[in-house]
């Protein structure tokens, strides 16, 4: 699993100080946000996938408990808060955990190596659940799409680069395109599309996939160096 993607949304400013000073102590954490408001927050959430949000429950306005119930897809989440009253309302939303003000930094760390925990198994039981099946060499071979580098179109085939072998596949980019996350995968040349995850850099007009630089094309970069920065 990659980077554990963040937002706090808290009204109060030293709150959100204390979090973000904390949130910078662990490397497995990127803070994309930072939100005074529910109303705030629900606009950012439309926009940029979070895994885990700090979320404090009295704000003005609509409260963090209202919040969280009113998301159909909601990311992990952690209360923070000054009242442990609302810890039982918490916990049936089903938070990772409810921090209550003021909270140590180990008290902080525990909670978020409970995300991490919980991430790390949705993770593998996704990554099971979405293996693709691609037809190469008259054989069928189950493929996670973590283990794919990039694809090249050749024509009327598509060459997959994986970690370990290479499959010529019959068919299109766009069908192949339609049976990968969309999160992971991007098309970033007419005869190119990378696994995002699996970049090592990102130069001029070329990444690094392994041992293999492919080029991007410049219509492409722009979006490319976007995605590649929320990974």
């Amino acid at each position: 699993m990659g980077s554990c993607k963040c937002l706090i949304v808290d009204d109060e400013p030293l709150s959100r100080d204390v979090l973000r000073k904390y949130l910078d102590q662990v490397k497995e954490l990127t803070l994309l946000g930072e939100c005074r408001n529910a109303m705030d927050a629900a606009g950012f959430l439309a926009g940029h996938p979070v895994d885990l949000l700090f979320l404090d429950i009295e704000m003005p306005g609509l409260s963090g408990i209202s919040f969280a119930r009113s998301l159909s897809r909601a990311p992990l989440i952690i209360f923070t808060t000054a009242y442990p009253q609302f810890a039982v309302e918490g916990f049936e939303l089903n938070a990772v955990d409810y921090l209550v003000k003021p909270y140590s930094f180990e008290r902080f760390l525990k909670a978020v190596n409970r995300g991490l925990q919980l991430l790390s198994q949705q993770h593998d039981a996704e990554s099971a659940s979405r293996k693709i099946i691609l037809k190469a060499d008259k054989k069928l071979y189950a493929v996670e799409p973590a283990e794919i580098l990039f694809m090249e179109g050749q024509g009327d085939y598509i060459r997959f680069v994986l970690k370990d072998k290479k499959l010529v596949v019959h068919g299109t980019f766009i069908q192949m395109m339609e049976s990968l996350p969309a999160e992971d995968f991007m098309r970033i040349h007419k005869s190119y599309a990378v696994n995002l995850r699996n970049i090592a850099f990102i130069e001029g007009n070329q990444v690094r996939i392994g041992e293999h630089l492919i080029p991007v094309s410049p219509s492409q970069r722009e979006e490319l160096l976007q995605r590649f920065a929320l990974l």
